[in-house]
């Protein structure tokens, strides 16, 4: 903290010494006929007698705009956008003693001419920095064209993926992922199985939250991220089809937007199906029982078949009631599973201690099999009131997620020495997960620079399974009532927020909010009981806009990690009997408190550079934890040389890091970005010596447009090797090579990826050592493959001019004028 301190007041220093002029115009730009405000305007200030401007703007959303930092003298101002006629006003006098001059409410007048074919061609910034968030456009990612959802987030700024579709936000993997502003209970059941099964194509952009007003949930202490799903509000008919073909994996997307009039309608449908792919793994284990001292040293190689396939499916319906009411609603449904299956050849010899006498030596091939799948439903209704006065407005929003989970395992083990009978186990654990969402949100403007926002939220969560074994005996599989039974979790969340959004000091904008959440909890799993709790989580972010091109922000939040799904069932996943895992009913929810303090700086040349530090503190936390046993007792059978690996509260986690971003034009071909982050996670666990583990990312991309229609990008991605509580987690490196062609007047491309094209298998070495035990591990994960894109968008943009709707028609807009 005393870092970030000093960091702070060396930025704060500067901007003081730098931003001399202060001046500022601001205004709103509304339709002259509709009253409507109008976003994307541009504005013009020029010096009396200078033909070019030395400032500008665009008006946001509810057409307001500022520009800021204008010295002393005399400008006129020019106000342009497409379909409008431009405006000018003159003799704009900023002085001593007039530093701010509001032009208020700027009516804007809509061009007689009709436009007819318009062609628009326009280029969002890959990633834009907003005072709250971290947007990353990936409509423009090439060498993520054909993939899905997780080799998006490989681009974006501060968020980590590993091999295995593992995603950390600044080094915390407690996430609270979102689709579209709200919740889905697909993230429950397989996180990872559910990033994979959105193609990379479907996503128009990706919301990276690290410090989370009062508006948001507290759940996940890492901070949200929030994916952005393509639709179309334009009017006519409109849409887009998306094909892949690859030697690992084949995607496909539909979209289809309707809108006329005050009515619109989204479709879309898209899935993937990765082809089955061969692992080989290697452990190498030594442990020493707790009573006779013993060696024991297991050593398994093996290899293992995996294929994964998912699709997704929704409907939206929007219907702007008045200008002043609007309806949404929106059913969706997800469905993804996987499939492994493998042979591992095992050797387990014991030793006597300290003579190294062998005691045995046996030989075993263990046979092994598991599925998973998952069918969501998603369905939510939304309604938006605004009222005459700008920025006053209400949100209501219901919001459910239901889906059903299968689990299914088996594993049978022959001994090929010791005469010892066949072993085996066989399970299926299918289960329900529930989640309702109830929002009420409302914020009220009380001054020009001073607005309140409030509202209340419900959540209430249901999940249930059963667990179903049957054990291998002389006779074959009979059912084991032993590790039969069921397991019921309820959890409700109440909520209620107040933020308010101000100017500080007339220098600070800021933002500040506090959330009060119960949670009460039940279960009726044996000796599995959590109290309920309430949390008061503070926010605040408060940033400054130096310039036009550059501003700092600094934010702190308080989180709250609740276990999911996977954490808290107590299934027992036996699939090999020397390394079994299961949830923990009994976990406690994570606290995080965390700090940001952040820098953006842009260029007139296109380049944009952000630089940011953070720190975070989390108490209870959450993280897995491997158990050596010499013997297990579950459920009534034994299993010996048990590695257990469960999620447990361990103790306290410090995190520290850097993170940097830049990108960087070079002529008018040539674009360079480079993600990189640097971060050191202290683990305290009681009764546990400290554990310090540093880790970075290196990101890098380049781009090169040979021509208006032809494009290629190389992408290079390095995680670094991390200690941990327990040993270390594996580096990974990957590369992508991409390049795209245009065509039919750009309305459709063909693409062509590859991805590691001269490596066979990325090598995953990792260690892990404890209390008797200590182990190797080494997994070689097929990644090189090799695929071709196809992409097609049809309809156009329609600028008919509409009626001005009249409030007596029950708000539906009369046809266009011929």
């Amino acid at each position: 903290m005393k870092r970030i301190c000093l960091l702070f007041i060396l930025i704060v220093s500067f901007i003081r010494v730098n931003a001399q002029a202060n001046g500022r115009v601001s205004g709103k730009i509304i339709d002259a006929d509709t009253k409507q405000p109008i976003e994307y305007v541009s504005i013009s200030i020029f010096k009396i007698g200078v033909a070019s401007p030395f400032n500008g703007s665009v008006s946001h959303t509810k057409g307001n705009f500022v520009i800021s930092n204008i010295p002393n003298g005399e400008y006129s101002i020019r106000i342009d956008f497409m379909g409008y006629k431009s405006a000018t006003i003159d003799h704009i006098a900023l002085s001593n003693s007039v530093r701010a001059i509001s032009l208020n409410t700027i009516s804007f007048v809509p061009a007689q001419t009709q436009l007819q074919n318009v062609t628009i061609v326009g280029k969002a910034p890959m990633v834009e920095n907003k005072i709250d968030k971290l947007v990353y456009n990936a409509a423009n990612d090439l060498t993520s064209q054909g993939g899905a959802a997780l080799d998006v987030l490989k681009k974006v700024p501060q968020v980590t993926v590993d091999i295995d579709g593992n995603v950390e936000l600044q080094g915390n993997a407690n996430i609270r992922f979102l689709i579209n502003g709200k919740p889905s209970s697909i993230f429950g059941a397989s996180l990872t199985d559910a990033l994979q099964s959105i193609p990379a194509s479907q996503i128009k952009s990706i919301e990276v939250v690290t410090s989370p007003g009062a508006k948001y949930d507290a759940n996940g202490t890492g901070g949200i991220i929030n994916i952005i799903l393509k639709d179309s509000k334009v009017q006519g008919i409109n849409g887009a089809v998306n094909l892949s073909a690859g030697t690992r994996l084949n995607t496909a997307s539909v979209n289809l937007g309707v809108r006329k009039g005050n009515i619109g309608v989204n479709a879309f449908f898209s899935g993937n199906d990765q082809f089955n792919t061969t692992t080989i793994t290697t452990n190498d284990r030594y442990t020493t029982d707790n009573t006779l001292n013993n060696t024991t040293h297991l050593y398994q190689k093996g290899s293992g078949n995996f294929a994964r396939s998912g699709y997704q499916s929704g409907l939206s319906f929007n219907w702007n009631i008045s200008k002043k009411d609007e309806l949404t609603a929106s059913v969706g449904f997800n469905h993804f599973g996987n499939h492994t299956n493998g042979i591992t050849n095992q050797d387990q010899m014991v030793n006597e201690s300290p003579s190294e006498n062998s005691i045995s030596d046996l030989l075993s091939l263990r046979n092994s099999n598991s599925r998973f799948n998952a069918n969501a439903i998603d369905y939510s209704l939304a309604y938006k009131k605004t009222f005459k006065k700008e920025g006053q407005e209400l949100d209501v929003l219901y919001n459910s997620s239901q889906s059903k989970n299968n689990s299914y395992s088996f594993q049978q083990q022959d001994y090929q020495t010791g005469n010892f009978p066949s072993s085996g186990t066989m399970n299926t654990n299918p289960g329900k997960d529930r989640e309702t969402d109830i929002a009420i949100d409302y914020v009220q403007p009380i001054s020009k620079n001073f607005s309140l926002e409030t509202g209340v939220k419900g959540v209430f969560e249901n999940i249930n399974n059963n667990v179903v074994t049957d054990t291998l005996a002389a006779g074959g599989f009979v059912p084991n009532a032993d590790q039969t039974y069921g397991f019921n979790y309820k959890r409700n969340v109440y909520a209620y927020y107040l933020s308010a959004q101000f100017s500080l000091f007339g220098f600070f904008d800021a933002k500040a909010g506090l959330r009060d959440e119960y949670t009460n909890t039940r279960s009726d799993f044996p000796n599995a009981h959590i109290p309920g709790y309430n949390i008061l989580a503070p926010s605040a972010i408060l940033s400054h806009k130096i310039d036009p091109t550059q501003s700092i922000k600094v934010s702190y939040s308080y989180r709250i990690e609740r276990p999911d799904y996977n954490d808290l069932n107590p299934f027992y996943n036996i699939s090999d009997p020397h390394n079994i895992s299961t949830g923990n009913p009994n976990l406690r929810p994570e606290i995080g408190h965390n700090y940001e303090l952040g820098y953006n700086k842009s260029y007139n040349s296109g380049a944009n550079f952000y630089a940011g530090v953070f720190y975070r503190y989390n108490t209870n936390d959450i993280q897995s934890y491997t158990t050596q046993f010499d013997t297990l007792n579950v459920g009534g059978t034994k299993y010996t040389n048990v590695f257990l690996n469960q999620r447990y509260n361990v103790g306290t986690e410090t995190t520290e890091g850097l993170s940097l971003f830049g990108s960087v034009p070079v002529g008018n071909k040539l674009n360079l970005r480079a993600n990189t982050m640097f971060a050191d996670r202290i683990t305290t666990n009681p009764g546990n010596p400290k554990v310090s583990g540093f880790t970075y990312r290196l990101n890098l991309n380049t781009t090169y447009q040979f021509d208006q229609n032809l494009v290629a990008e190389v992408f290079g991605n390095y995680n670094s090797s991390q200690r941990t509580i327990q040993g270390t987690r594996p580096a990974f490196f990957s590369y992508n090579l991409a390049i795209r062609k245009l065509f039919f007047n750009k309305n459709a491309s063909i693409g062509f990826t590859t991805a590691d094209p001269f490596t066979k298998y990325v090598d995953q070495r990792s260690l892990t050592s404890g209390t008797n035990f200590t182990q190797s591990s080494l997994r070689q994960v097929p990644f090189r493959t090799f695929g071709l894109s196809l992409s097609y968008k049809f309809g156009k943009l329609e600028f008919k001019k509409e009626k001005e709707n009249d409030d007596n028609n029950g708000g539906l807009q009369a046809p266009p004028e011929n």
